[in-house]
This record gives C-alpha cells, structure tokens and sequence, in this order.
C-alpha cells in the first residue's frame, strides 16, 4: 500500500505570482457567495420596481401628496397665476408655502381667499388678478408680497428657501448671474450687456413701505 506523504507548506518565495494570483482569485468564501446571492436579488427586485413604476401612469407635478395640506395646492395655483408661468418647482413651493404660513397664523385663510376670488373669474394677467384681490381686500396685498418675495428672492418667514431657482435670477440670466456664479467664458464681465426696456407698465398693487436690508 502507498504510502501517504505529509504535504509540506508551499514556500511562498517559490511560488509564481501568476500562481498566486489565480489562487487569490479562486478562494471565494460561502460568505461571498451568499453575500453575491443577496445582491443580486436586490438588484432584480429594485429593476422590477422601477419597471412597474414606469408602467403605472404618472401624476401630475403639481399634485398634492395623500394627506397634505389643500391650502398648499392653492398656493401652488395662485402662484402660478401670480408669476404668469404654467409650471412651478413642487418642491420649492412647499417649502415656500410652510414659510410663508409660518411667518404670519392669517396667511392661511388668506391665502384660501385668494384662490376662491381666482376661482370665481377668470382674470386676464397677474396684474389684474393682484388689483382685484386689493380692492376686494386690503389686507391680501400682504400675502401676494409674500408669495412674489418667496418666488423671486427665495425667502421666506426671513429665511433663504433657495438661492439660485429664484425667479429674479431667471428673469436676468442673459445677462447678470448670480453673485458667487460665473457661467460664462473668461472675463465676461468685460463685454456690453444687452440693452433692456425700460418698463412701460404700472404697479398692480399700492405702495409698501420700503425697508433696507443689508446684503
């Protein structure tokens, strides 16, 4: 009968490194390939997810998740009138709308009033909707202040909301940036704006007083 030989440990130093390397490569532990099982599930139940998602219909941007505020959809509405643009950041415009609440305990019922006086007519511009509001009741230039502030400066209840989405920087992207943002090539300072009209129009609402704040 044969003899069997204690196999004597392999001398490192004798060893290929192409031997090493494919030895590496086939030490593949049970831990590994549970740990490569499970992967794969996941993968494969987060890609039938996503597949079901993208076959169901999609809602709408603008609609209010299940449970939330009905007062936020109408700011969304009015906000979109009062900016003359059909579509609005959602997120943005919560974030707005809990800061605008926040900032004042009225802002909510007037904010209600002015989504049921856009509700009853259909108004021509923003301008002849923020007259109407004024006239009907003096207290709602307040809330239309606040709305325009949070959209176009992105400030709301003192706060900064958002900083480069605001509407005042869309309105000039042809030709100012935002401070701390250079978009365009080396030393495009140096060369002439575009000439901009002077407004011909008049304002919708009645003078506010002015207050200076520090930037």
């Amino acid at each position: 009968m044969k003899k069997d030989w204690p196999c004597a440990p392999v001398s490192l130093q004798n060893v290929s490194p192409n031997a090493m390397r494919m030895a590496r490569l086939l030490r593949m532990s049970r831990r590994d390939v549970l740990l490569t099982g499970m992967g794969a599930a996941v993968t494969y139940g987060v890609a039938s997810g996503a597949a079901g998602a993208a076959d169901a219909p999609s809602a709408p941007s603008f609609a209010p998740a299940q449970g939330a505020d009905p007062v936020a959809a109408q700011f969304m509405a009015l906000s979109r009138l009062l900016t003359d643009r059909p579509t609005l950041d959602l997120r943005i415009g919560n974030a707005l709308y809990a800061g605008i609440v926040q900032s004042d305990a009225g802002r909510q019922a007037q904010i209600s009033a002015l989504h049921d006086l856009m509700s009853k007519e259909q108004f021509s511009s923003a301008t002849a909707f923020a007259a109407a509001a004024e006239k009907a009741d003096p207290a709602l230039k307040n809330a239309i202040h606040d709305i325009l502030t949070g959209w176009y400066r992105g400030v709301a209840d003192g706060k900064v909301v958002v900083y480069r989405s605001a509407l005042m920087f869309d309105i000039t992207k042809d030709a100012v940036y935002p401070k701390t943002y250079a978009t365009g090539g080396p030393f495009y300072w140096t060369t002439q704006p575009p000439e901009v009209d002077r407004p011909t129009g008049h304002p919708a609402l009645s003078p506010s007083k002015f207050v200076v704040e520090p930037t």
